[in-house]
């Protein structure tokens, strides 16, 4: 064989960047089916399924096409694989025998053997057919033996390892399924390969990255490796991976950059802690800067560079996803870290070098975003760079201000020489950006070359920043930005520009009460305004900051004597400055003499303020003045005399809220921190990784607050004017608190209200332009007054009462000689004591002094004379009167309380109630100071509760009176009496209670009973007088003799008329009645007494055999003990004679066993119709329509419905329907007294029946 030629260099077919495929054999054959090779690989994507659970992708496959050379072949240690070729190729066309013999076989036999070598087991042998070359050679073996010998030959175990192509530059389905089936192939084992080698790659990678620990390991080294991974993922256009390597780089080196400024420094490290010499600024125009790339892979790299590299590459990926924004972001972090990170490291860089590098970065990147981008998307996305310009104007200034070029003089030698060397390491300009004529590198040089150019594009950069800012919303930075414009201006003696952006600055910081910033703020301000001649506004600065503590003691009294100097000129007389007082002294508290803050007309009144002065010095105030606003409210109650001086409140004091900070309200109102703490641990072994703080409210913190007014704005103070002013002169606030007293004598009535506290100093007046809470006094004029109230809750009728006085003299004074003339009334005495005393008091319930009391009484006057008072004092004096007892007057009403039966009389008694009964009596007073009688009226409560009933024992009768103590006191109860006040000779009234003296206590009751006895017939009506003496029990023997208590009333038809009796027999043949068996009910009415004057009446009849009246009886049962059988009511004809007697039978059965009260038997008058009680339902409702006929019988009973009142209700129903219109008769009840029940209490044994299996008994 001929000597071996020189190795070519691999032949390149497509760009880099792409998975390499060695292509051996017949080259030509290659060369002309690479173009539709080329085309057709890429158009499928096929499905890469990635280990260890990570989500498998799509992607289009493309590769590099090299000849074969063992020189390409992965040597040990060899970590790169974007010169690593995935899969081995050899092509050779369809040939005879001998030819596959002759040259093939030994082509391809070494081939296998050098892939063999090298552990090489990606391959694959394409086989093309070409029908051209079939035709023209007839002796050629069939495709099928040619394949057939080379799979024998080297495809034993993997067949499909060798494919044929069959005419693949023809255009026919047979040559697209041959090339379908090829490229499906070469896919496959391409993708095979690829995941293979990746995996293994990978895990080298983990290995070396699990070794960092170890002494020896480089990151340098590491970096190399994992970035050749993420060039394999932009390979693929996997950018979203590549990116994922690039930030495990970067937060790699950050975890370690802070571990080394907690003392655990990798020895590393020490590479990128050389001193700075460079700052070119970040270099985004090209994919890969292999400069730093290349000083990285030495070790020489700084920090500078490796950050610079390491952001250039993730921008170009960000870039690639389309996400500038992104970019904008991460780029403000990295540029804000490297500064941290530099002074962690403790790197050595030169001043002003890192401020150079900054701004060209923020530009670079600023630049970068824009070549990419539209204006339109950019200004949706300023929100995002509006960082980095207010980043790069910021370090604009501070090289500014280090080279000198914002000093008055402009800069000096040192000045320019530190900018020559700041210039120099910017190095040469880059090629890429030579051409460019806003290039970061020359608007840095050229706003260093000069101090126009600097403030050119250092105002530009400004009001861009401002502009940007204002447009996404964020007013606060754009306010922060604009207070370094407005340094900057006043540096350059413009104050009138500076002046706006001070106060906008000024304002978002007193909103947000950041104390320091406000301090530092308003002396610029304060300084820009004595530049512009602003004398009111810069007063006021002044005050506020001669009052701010966070100033030194030297500052603040520079500001207070800037104060004091203005006010002792005296060149422009009546030039007046106000300004707010809150600054120069505070309102604490204020307290009025006498504390309820109200007075007469006359009277004097003090006000005493305490005032916190906030000077740092003592303060000579010419005068301090209150301005009163005076106001007369008409008709209203609260306003008058007797309302202030018993309703108002006699605190005296008034608290104002203290002003802790110059802050709005607002501020101090915001929600409170939510403070959490936060842990991270680490998911495989639950170590703590990381602890920190969050705040969780912070959008309620952070939240804007425009609408809130700043403090520094000159407010237009409405001084007022007014005829009330309080004033004291001459005064000296110490520095704290300091007492200010003002003295003031009442002239005229009304409300007077604090409305501004002014301080004068010369010129200049510091006012409180309202006060508040609220400061007012009352001055009130009063009219005399006479109040007459009784000391006790009430008074009672009876017993001598005390009743309390008060004269009110208001303005007028009482003099020796005036007294008030009471009339006398006839049932109420007026009792005089020698011993009464009358004292006098002032208007503040202070004892002036006291004076015996001369009570004159007549027939018809009462003169009590009363004692000297001057005006605006209170006379006060107690006397005694007595209210005669008596009860009121009783009618029919009352009378009919008394009843037979006890029940019901304790029942009524019950709902009677227990309040007292009251009566008043009218006093006439005449006043000396009045022409006209002042009446008032006295209400005394009669302390018993008095009530009679008639109690009847057959014909005799008894008068029972009942005396019920309602008060609270104990009455001893004597000489009981009763009388009648007709003076009927026959009436006699015998007594039956034996103790002359009863005690009776609160709520307790005593009665008293007479026996009524008569020789003759007695009289219609009994007129009583009940008398009986009483006096307290807890008292000894009174000054004066009590008058007994009365009690009137009368009693009609006392005595019997009727007798009523019943009775129950049981059954014939047995002894006792039993339960549910027929039991005879007898009732027998007897009258008592022959015709007497109250029988005349409607239902009296005369006839031949003598008078009779009608009745009608009802038994009823109201206890359900017995059940009437057939008719329960009836009426009778009764003969009017003594003895007569009728009577009456029915059948009951017993429903209870045991012993059981008889039945109630009830009598009434049957009165015939009348005209005039034509429309009387419940009298009418007694009698059934059947009534009239029955009637006529005579001695037969009445049918008044079979169940008693159960049916007669409904008999009545249907009466009244059937019969409406028709005249029916009346009833009318007997007095309790006209009838007698004899059987009354009487009970009767009723037995069970001996089949009742459920026992019931009645017990009553």
């Amino acid at each position: 064989m001929d000597a071996p030629e020189e190795p070519l260099p691999p032949v390149i077919y497509t760009m880099e960047n792409k998975p390499i495929v060695t292509c051996a054999g017949d080259q030509n054959l290659f060369t002309s089916l690479y173009p539709t090779l080329s085309q057709q690989l890429p158009r499928e994507p096929m499905e890469w399924r990635r280990s260890y659970g990570r989500a498998p992708r799509m992607i289009h496959l493309e590769s590099n096409f090299v000849q074969f050379k063992e020189e390409l072949l992965a040597k040990e240690g060899n970590k790169a694989l974007l010169t690593f070729p995935f899969l081995h190729v050899y092509w050779a066309e369809c040939c005879d025998t001998e030819v596959y013999k002759a040259t093939v076989k030994d082509d391809l036999t070494k081939w296998q053997n050098t892939l063999k070598a090298h552990s090489s087991a990606d391959w694959l042998i394409v086989l093309v057919e070409n029908d051209a070359k079939k035709k023209n050679k007839t002796n050629i073996l069939s495709r099928t033996s040619v394949v057939d010998k080379i799979r024998n030959d080297f495809c034993n175990k993997q067949s499909d390892r060798c494919v044929v192509l069959s005419d693949p530059l023809k255009d026919s389905s047979r040559t697209q399924e041959s090339w379908n089936a090829f490229l499906t192939k070469l896919r496959t084992l391409l993708l095979m390969s690829f995941t293979k080698n990746l995996g293994k790659f990978e895990d080298d990678m983990r290995t070396l990255r699990e070794k960092r620990t170890e002494p020896g390991w480089s990151f340098c080294e590491y970096f190399m490796v994992q970035e050749e991974l993420a060039f394999v993922f932009e390979m693929l256009q996997q950018f979203e991976d590549a990116l994922v390597q690039y930030d495990e780089l970067d937060a790699l080196f950050s975890q370690y950059v802070v571990n080394f400024g907690a003392g655990d420094g990798a020895n590393w490290l020490t590479f990128f802690c050389q001193p700075v010499k460079s700052w070119n600024g970040l270099i985004l125009r090209k994919p890969i800067d292999m400069e730093k790339r290349e000083l990285i892979q030495r070790q020489e790299a700084t920090l500078l560079d490796l950050r610079s590299y390491l952001f250039s590459r993730q921008c170009t990926l960000l870039l690639f996803l389309q996400r500038p924004c992104e970019v904008a972001q991460r780029a403000l972090e990295l540029l804000h870290s490297c500064v941290q990170e530099l002074q962690l490291l403790e790197v050595s860089v030169p001043p002003g070098a890192l401020d150079c590098w900054v701004f060209l970065s923020c530009l670079e990147v600023l630049q970068r975003i824009e070549g990419c981008c539209d204006r339109a998307h950019l200004d949706a996305n300023s929100a995002h760079t509006v960082g980095l310009w207010s980043y790069a104007t910021e370090k604009l200034k501070s090289l500014g201000y280090l080279c000198g070029l914002v000093s008055e003089k402009g800069p000096n030698s040192e000045d320019l020489n530190r900018t020559v060397d700041l210039l120099a390491g910017l190095g040469a300009e880059r090629p890429e950006t030579a051409n460019t004529a806003q290039s970061p590198y020359k608007k840095l040089k050229e706003a260093l070359s000069s101090v126009e150019a600097f403030e050119k594009h250092y105002l530009e950069l400004s009001h861009a920043a401002i502009e940007m800012y204002t447009s996404v919303g964020r007013i606060r930075s754009a306010k922060f930005v604009g207070k370094d414009l407005a340094e900057f201006y006043m540096r350059k003696k413009s104050p009138q520009k500076a002046e706006v952006y001070l106060q906008g600055a000024l304002k978002n910081y007193l909103a947000e009460g950041w104390a320091l910033p406000v301090t530092h703020t308003r002396k610029q301000l304060a300084e820009c305004q004595k530049h512009l001649g602003q004398i009111e506004n810069y007063l006021q600065s002044s005050s506020l900051l001669a009052s701010d503590r966070h100033l030194t003691e030297d500052e603040r009294k520079y500001f207070c004597q800037e104060i004091l100097s203005f006010a002792s000129q005296t060149d422009s007389p009546g030039h007046r400055v106000v300004l707010p007082m809150h600054s120069f002294a505070q309102l604490r508290d204020l307290r009025f003499t006498p504390s309820n803050a109200v007075v007469h007309v006359g009277g004097v009144l003090s006000v005493e303020m305490t005032v916190c002065s906030q000077m740092p010095v003592p303060v000579h105030v010419e005068q301090i003045a209150v301005n009163v606003h005076f106001s007369i409210e008409k008709n209203n109650y609260r306003k008058t005399a007797e309302w202030l001086t018993k309703h108002k409140t006699a605190n005296g004091i008034i608290h104002f809220a203290t002003e802790t900070s110059p802050f709005p309200a607002s501020q101090n109102s915001l929600p409170a921190l939510e403070l959490y703490e936060m842990f991270e641990r680490s998911p495989s072994d639950n170590s703590l990784n990381t602890t920190g703080i969050i705040c969780r409210n912070v959008h309620m913190l952070l939240r804007r607050q425009e609408s809130s007014t700043s403090l520094e704005t000159p407010s237009a103070v409405a001084l007022e004017d007014g005829a009330h002013v309080l004033k004291c002169s001459s005064v000296t606030l110490q520095p704290g608190a300091n007492t200010v007293t003002f003295r003031t004598q009442a002239k005229e009535p009304g409300t007077y209200t604090l409305r501004q506290l002014c301080a004068s100093l010369g010129p200049v007046w510091f006012v409180l332009p309202h006060i508040y809470p609220l400061a007012q006094y009352d001055v009130y004029s009063q009219e005399p007054q006479l109040l007459v109230e009784p000391l006790a809750d009430s008074l009672l009728a009876g017993i001598p009462q005390k009743v309390k006085f008060t004269v009110t003299t208001g303005h007028y004074t009482v003099k020796n000689g005036d007294s008030l003339q009471l009339s006398n009334v006839e049932a109420m005495l007026i009792l005089c004591h020698a011993d009464k005393r009358a004292v006098i008091y002032s208007n503040t319930r202070e004892k002036a002094s006291d004076a015996s009391l001369r009570v004159h009484s007549s027939e018809k006057v009462t003169s009590i004379s009363l004692p000297a008072a001057p005006a605006y004092h209170v006379i006060e004096f107690e006397l005694e009167v007595l209210s005669l007892p008596s009860a009121p007057a009783t009618g029919e009403e009352s009378g009919m309380l008394g009843l037979t039966e006890p029940q019901r009389k304790q029942k009524d008694t019950q709902k009677a109630g227990h309040c007292m009964a009251t009566v008043d009596h009218k006093v006439s007073i005449d006043c000396p100071w009045s022409i006209y009688s002042t009446v008032i009226a006295l209400t005394f409560s009669v302390p018993f509760r008095t009530t009679h009933a008639l109690l009847s024992a057959g014909t005799r009768k008894y008068v029972q009176v009942c005396v019920q103590n309602l008060s609270e006191l104990d009455f001893q109860l004597s000489g009981s009496d009763l009388v009648d006040t007709r003076g009927s000779t026959g009436l006699r009234l015998t007594p039956l209670n034996t103790e002359a003296q009863q005690h009776v206590r609160n709520q307790q009751s005593v009665y008293f009973v007479w026996e009524l006895t008569w020789a003759q017939e007695p009289p219609p009506s009994l007129c009583g007088r009940f008398s009986v003496r009483f006096c307290p029990a807890s008292e000894e023997q009174l000054s004066v003799s009590l008058k007994p208590y009365i009690y009137d009333f009368q009693v009609e038809n006392f005595f019997t008329l009727y007798n009523v009796k019943a009775e129950i027999l049981p059954p014939a043949g047995t002894e006792h009645c039993r339960t549910g068996s027929l039991c005879s009910l007898a009732v027998s009415v007897t009258r008592l007494s022959d015709l007497l004057e109250v029988d005349r009446d409607e239902a009296l009849m005369e006839s031949d055999q003598g008078f009779s009246t009608k009745l009608m009886y009802e038994v009823v049962d109201n206890s359900s003990n017995w059940a009437v059988c057939g008719k329960s009511s009836g009426v009778i004809c009764m003969p009017v004679a003594a003895q007569a007697t009728h009577r009456v039978h029915m059948e009951v059965v017993p429903l209870f066993a045991g012993h059981l009260p008889l039945p109630d038997v009830r009598l009434f008058k049957y009165l015939p119709h009348h005209s005039a009680h034509s429309a009387q339902p419940d009298a009418d409702s007694w009698i059934e329509n059947d009534s009239l006929s029955v009637d006529k019988q005579g001695d037969e009973q009445l049918d008044g419905g079979g169940g008693g009142g159960r049916s007669r209700g409904g008999a009545h129903s249907a009466s009244s329907s059937e019969h409406q219109g028709l005249p029916m008769p009346r009833l009318q009840a007997l007095p309790p007294g006209q009838v007698f029940n004899s059987g009354a209490g009487t009970q009767v044994l009723v037995i069970p029946s001996k089949d009742d299996h459920v026992l019931e008994v009645s017990v009553t």
